[in-house]
């Protein structure tokens, strides 16, 4: 073996051939892929661990005890899959390292989504066998590809810059690739091992071959929904996802009026929303969602002298509704999975199988306390965990805006009636509506289990919207 490089990684995503690609590395007697190695659910694989003798524990503790581990495999080159949200403790020094091979495998996000749906419904990610084949139909949600989507073109967008910066190079591999023993034996070569292969690992089948019209249950609603996205970039080389900035389909501007409303997860947006549509006398519906860049800069033309608003939310109440929608919740929208790592790894005192007749406001305090020491570690990037849109700093969500366009204003949500009114009265209405009262998901609401320990652990965490914004004490 030519020693070219330490170590390798795989950087890749659920869904686009990972498990197959890994395959055929590990037939190479000279390279050792080691799974999912900074998944922060599991380690390598389900139910599989240690890795080099590093088991989760100690992994968690520090991950670059693992990555040293792989980087010093002697009887093989090390190597492992990094998707956009692993531990993102050691993007860093893989980034950075010149000795660690970049190998970037890409495909079609629709495909990969479709796929990703299918495996979830069926809960068959991988396939040796037809006869154990199971079959379901994806149904397309349009607002849930649109995050996937942001995520994965920012993660790429990282990822190019970064390797551009430093001047590295990356071996691209797409779906399509993966078929081919001769892209396999060029890659293997890139990694600086001369064997080559004479066939393809035939132990992992595609699992559906089907076109894609028949696997997606609601597949003209997937037309319309594509259509509004800017297609000719998905197939941009090198990383075949779309160059766009901010999430702008998750802007909402008013059926008539000049206003437009940057939404920050876990802030008020029930609220805000049906106040924009009882401006305009429209039922929420009307108002233009799910906008392009292109539909909102042509919205801008067509509305001079608009106005572009947020409305930013205290981090005691802002970390309670993201860890009772999120967290404490069970069945759609909520993160399940995060939810027993928490459980688990973190030591959140909550019942794994849902609340039940034991939890009381004591047990949600002290649950919610523990959630917000877990931020504050999670928001510093000392966790295995991605640092969620729903509980990220708003400083942070306010600075992304800023890819795309800038908020006019930004509103605290207790001042948002006087501030509200104000935004009416610039868009031409004499009178406006009254912000609707705010409802709290939950058992127990905030004012339940406020107290000075809350109020602290939320101001560890939200440093830098204490600072920025100014907040102080909740109410």
């Amino acid at each position: 073996m030519t020693q070219k490089f330490d170590s390798f990684v795989v950087f890749a995503e659920m869904r686009t051939g990972s498990n197959f690609l890994e395959a055929n590395l590990n037939a190479f007697d000279g390279i050792a892929c080691h799974g999912e190695a900074f998944n922060p659910f599991f380690m390598g694989y389900p139910k599989s661990e240690p890795i080099l003798g590093v088991d989760q524990a100690a992994r968690d503790g520090d991950p670059h005890v693992l990555l040293k581990a792989i980087q010093e495999q002697d009887d093989a080159l090390g190597g492992f899959r990094y998707f956009h949200d692993h531990d993102p403790r050691v993007f860093e020094t893989i980034i950075n390292d010149q000795r660690c091979a970049k190998i970037v495998l890409t495909r079609n996000p629709v495909d990969s989504y479709v796929s990703w749906k299918i495996a979830q419904a069926t809960g068959q990610w991988k396939l040796t066998d037809v006869k154990a084949q199971k079959v379901a139909q994806a149904v397309f949600d349009e607002d849930e590809f649109a995050a996937h989507l942001d995520a994965l073109h920012r993660f790429q967008i990282t990822l190019l810059n970064r390797l551009q910066t430093s001047g590295q190079t990356a071996f691209y591999v797409a779906y399509e690739d993966l078929q081919s023993v001769e892209v396999m034996n060029g890659l293997a070569r890139y990694l600086g091992v001369d064997e080559t292969l004479e066939a393809l690992d035939k132990n992992l089948k595609k699992q559906n071959p089907s076109p894609i019209s028949a696997k997606v249950r609601n597949y003209d609603e997937m037309q319309q929904a594509l259509s509004r996205l800017d297609r000719f970039d998905l197939t941009r080389t090198p990383n075949f996802e779309p160059r766009r900035g901010p999430n702008v389909p998750s802007y909402v501007a008013a059926a008539t009026s000049g206003l437009v409303y940057l939404p920050i997860k876990s802030g008020p947006q029930e609220q805000v929303l049906t106040w924009l549509a009882k401006l305009d006398g429209v039922p929420q519906e009307a108002l233009r969602h799910k906008m392009s860049q292109k539909e909102l800069r042509q919205w801008k033309r067509k509305n001079p002298g608009h106005r572009g608003f947020t409305v930013i939310r205290h981090p005691v109440a802002r970390a309670h509704d993201a860890f009772c929608r999120y967290i404490l919740a069970t069945g759609p929208g909520s993160y399940e999975q995060l939810r027993r790592t928490l459980i688990r790894r973190y030591k959140l005192p909550l019942p794994e199988g849902g609340l039940d007749a034991e939890y009381d406001r004591g047990a949600h305090r002290a649950a919610f306390a523990a959630f917000l020491r877990f931020l504050k570690g999670n928001l510093a990037g000392q966790t295995a965990v991605r640092v969620d849109a729903a509980w990220c700093s708003q400083v942070q969500a306010v600075a992304g805006f800023g890819e795309f366009c800038l908020p006019d204003r930004i509103i605290r949500e207790a001042d948002m009636a006087a501030e509200l009114a104000d935004l009416a009265a610039g868009a031409g209405h004499s009178v406006a509506p009254a912000v609707p009262a705010a409802s709290e998901p939950g058992p127990f609401t905030i004012a339940d289990i406020y107290d000075e320990e809350i109020e602290r652990l939320a101001a560890d965490a939200y440093q830098k919207d204490y600072m920025t914004f100014g907040f102080t004490r909740w109410r």
